[in-house]
């Protein structure tokens, strides 16, 4: 059969370790995956050596903030995209803290077209839980779940819904379009002030503490309340061993609940604030050793169940100054797989398959995104990555392309390397660098 010389480019990924298990070619046509297994010479299409390559669901992240509108100085959804595309991400939840917020159905379909003319990976912002993250008032959840962004995941980020009441209220209401509410649990009470965990290093350092109880106590809480209404919780960036606990308890009840976890949750320590560096500086904070292995175990069991990066960029200057004057957050996106083949695969924790479900498959079932963390089977649509796990690389801020700088693994080597990324079958990713975004995506639903 003779292929159209209309249309779209076809790809032969030769010898990719699908999941990281047995070897196979991949043939991607018209944005999917249209055979898998020994294909010979793929009819002409253009051949992609992945011998030695791990072949994976392009990765779904839960938690990502692109900072547009409103505050493009630290980042925009298309630099965001960029560095999501590179990370090996085909689909990404942006966060509703920008400015203005994301609370009605105006600004998410704002967002959703930004990152549709943008055309690196599928952009699906999340949706404020109360009006302008206040707090107070519920807002627009049924037209922002109605409109063509389609929004399924609520969030206050970087603010809890502290108030019991409005949260019962949220997760009832998501219950209509099977939305999530992801909250983002700190009792301010307990918080105010803080600084970084509190702990022996708080205490010899002298900066205000931020106990694990606020934190776990706000988890406790909503679990019961989404156990009561019946609808479903996502607890945003656990950072305890008690969270941990918590979470293992609900589900052992048949709470739907779901968690995440950072990468650099999983790796960096309060140990790191000694040096006053604002990068170590995040909500919530960098916790203890015992608090990074429980993390690290839960995900390995499932109890938590995804990794989400909270890839958070700022402006330089809000990082390169005193400590108590310092923006929290830390940049992910260009770093997660690395730290997870860190962290997760090479302390034998995961194995590739695992991966797979943390940061592809899982990741699309709590946001609702049908067409992503799909089997690499044939008649999927082709949204993979493809990954070299013998890779060694140097982290270089100046080098990524979020505008962020602010990337706590700076200057240390990580394993696995970013090969080739693939969104609806268009290669955004090849040979490590960005290609080019999806031709036809400006235009599609």
């Amino acid at each position: 059969m003779t292929r159209d010389a209309n249309a779209a480019p076809a790809y032969l990924l030769r010898g990719a370790a699908l999941y990281g298990g047995e070897r196979g070619d991949i043939l991607v046509e018209n944005g999917r995956i249209s055979a898998v297994g020994a294909l010979g010479d793929g009819n002409g299409a253009k051949v992609i050596d992945a011998d030695g390559l791990v072949a994976l669901p392009g990765f779904v992240d839960v938690h990502t903030h692109l900072r547009e509108p409103g505050r493009e100085d630290a980042e925009t959804v298309e630099t965001g995209s960029r560095a999501a595309a590179l990370g090996g991400y085909t689909a990404v939840h942006a966060m509703a803290n920008s400015n203005p917020v994301a609370d009605t159905a105006g600004v998410v379909e704002q967002v959703h077209s930004l990152g549709r003319r943008a055309g690196w990976v599928d952009v699906r912002p999340v949706g404020a839980v109360t009006v302008g993250l206040g707090g107070t008032q519920l807002a627009e959840l049924g037209a922002m779940a109605g409109s063509a962004a389609r929004v399924r995941m609520f969030s206050d980020d970087g603010i809890c819904v502290h108030d019991p009441v409005l949260m019962r209220r949220a997760l009832e209401y998501v219950k209509a379009f099977d939305g999530v509410v992801a909250q983002h649990a700190q009792e301010p009470r307990l918080t105010a002030g803080a600084q970084m965990n509190e702990g022996a290093v708080s205490a010899v350092l002298g900066l205000p503490g931020w106990p694990a109880v606020a934190e776990e106590s706000i988890i406790a809480r909503d679990v019961l309340l989404a156990q009561h209404v019946g609808s479903r919780l996502h607890v945003c960036h656990v950072s305890t061993a008690g969270s941990v606990e918590i979470v293992r308890w609900a589900k052992s009840r048949g709470i739907a609940v779901t968690a995440e976890v950072t990468p650099h949750h999983l790796w960096l320590t309060d140990e790191l604030v000694r040096s006053y560096d604002p990068v170590y500086k995040v909500n919530p904070p960098l916790r203890t050793q015992e608090d990074v292995e429980a993390l690290r175990a839960a995900l390995a069991d499932g109890t938590i169940d995804v990794v989400g990066t909270d890839h958070a960029p700022h402006p330089s200057e809000h990082k390169e100054c005193e400590w108590a004057q310092a923006a929290m957050g830390m940049t992910g996106l260009e770093t997660a797989l690395s730290v997870v083949q860190h962290t997760m695969v090479e302390t034998g924790l995961l194995d590739w398959r695992g991966v797979a479900r943390a940061m592809s498959e899982v990741p699309a079932l709590i946001g609702r995104v049908a067409d992503q963390g799909r089997p690499l089977a044939a008649g999927e649509p082709a949204n993979l990555v493809l990954v070299d796990p013998a890779a060694r690389w140097t982290v270089d801020p100046s080098l990524q392309a979020t505008k962020g700088r602010n990337s706590p693994f700076a200057g240390r080597e990580l394993p696995g390397r970013i090969v080739a990324t693939f969104f609806r079958g268009h290669p955004t990713v090849l040979d490590g660098a960005l290609n080019e975004p999806h031709p036809g995506s400006a235009e599609e639903n």
